[in-house]
């Protein structure tokens, strides 16, 4: 990685706050298009960088296989860079500027539908009424505070107990770009806190004063990649098919609030989106779910 790439990822990790994951995945995308141009350490001169040699970067990520969502978010990345260099006064133009994104299908979120979520949540809480075991009473809690908040996966992992408001009526939370957001904490999932807290207690899992609120069995905060396995563990168990990722959840919250009334700008708040374009992807999945209402149920609904 060259030294004007370095200074980039700085910049966006302690200026602009980019999460530790999107700073990770900047340094992959930047770096795959320097080893595309040869370049060794001290050798990069962003000014020769043309649009042709763009697309030839880009013809050959696409004999490689990858998807073109994938290429588009490789272009991003390195756009991003070169705006970067552009304003620092290091090169004159930004030759992304001047090549276009790959055409890419469009791909609806994936969630559950709203009388299978209604099951999978009696399931779980009954999984923890009958829980014996701290590991088994987290895991379901896991899934029902991931569909009951909408939250992220970073931010559930993130979550400490001193984030709630009196007696876990309203969580807060501070999501991409350090913008605080007030989730309320409906009483079904409250009843499922205190019974979890005291299953804390009672097992005396947190020796060390931490103050996470989803613990391993040793009384650390938990991983990413131990949530993941949760998620898709108790999803597959309960009989989900298709994607069963903690992304699901936030779609399935995020559909089902949509679907049952509720304002697009309410929506975009309790998500955390910067923009109203990120939450407006889940109005297309209201007007499909009315279209199958509508071919099963008109009697004209099934013709062409």
């Amino acid at each position: 990685m060259t030294d004007l790439a370095e200074a980039y990822l700085a910049y966006i990790e302690r200026v602009r706050r980019y999460s530790p994951n999107t700073v990770k995945s900047y340094r992959r995308d930047i770096g795959m298009l320097l080893d595309f141009l040869g370049t060794e350490e001290g050798t990069f001169d962003p000014s020769l960088l043309t649009a042709d040699d763009i697309r030839e970067w880009i013809v050959a990520l696409s004999e490689s296989g990858l998807k073109p969502s994938s290429i588009n978010r490789m272009l991003s990345a390195c756009s991003s860079f070169f705006k970067y260099l552009l304003r620092e006064g290091i090169v004159a133009g930004n030759p992304f500027a001047k090549v276009s994104s790959l055409k890419t299908p469009a791909l609806l979120p994936s969630f559950i539908p709203e009388g299978r979520m209604a099951a999978l949540v009696g399931e779980l809480s009954a999984e923890m009424e009958e829980a014996t075991d701290f590991r088994s009473m987290r895991d379901a809690l896991v899934v029902l505070f991931l569909y009951a908040t909408g939250i992220r996966l970073a931010e559930l992992i993130a979550i400490d107990r001193t984030d709630f408001g009196p007696e876990f009526r309203e969580l807060h939370v501070t999501g991409k770009g350090d913008r605080e957001r007030m989730v309320p904490v409906v009483p079904e999932l409250r009843r499922r806190l205190f019974e979890y807290m005291a299953a804390i207690k009672r097992d005396d899992i947190c020796k060390s004063g931490e103050k996470a609120l989803f613990l391993t069995e040793q009384g650390r905060r938990i991983s990413r990649t131990e949530v993941y396995r949760i998620v898709r563990g108790e999803l597959t168990a309960l009989g989900v098919q298709g994607k069963r990722s903690p992304h699901v959840l936030r779609h399935t919250f995020a559909t089902h609030l949509m679907n049952g009334g509720a304002d697009l700008r309410e929506i975009q708040e309790l998500l955390g989106h910067g923009s109203l374009n990120a939450t407006q992807v889940y109005t297309h999945n209201s007007i499909a779910q009315l279209k199958e209402v509508y071919a099963g149920a008109h009697p004209r609904g099934n013709r062409k």
